[in-house]
């Protein structure tokens, strides 16, 4: 996934499929210089986890 496009899935008011590792997550937050996302898995939302915005991956439905 591209920067500006996890930017645009954070700002979404509905919830999009996208999935970090085969586990689908939450985008939290995106840092655009670092090209980085603040996630959390689904089953465990209270830990955030910082990734590459590269490794996320939307999946349509």
């Amino acid at each position: 996934m591209n920067v500006i496009r996890a930017q645009e899935i954070s700002d979404l008011p509905d919830m999009k499929h996208v999935e970090y590792n085969g586990e689908r997550v939450y985008i939290k937050h995106v840092d655009e210089e670092n090209q980085t996302a603040v996630i959390n898995y689904l089953e465990d939302v209270d830990k955030d986890v910082e990734v590459k915005v590269q490794d996320l991956e939307e999946k349509k439905s």
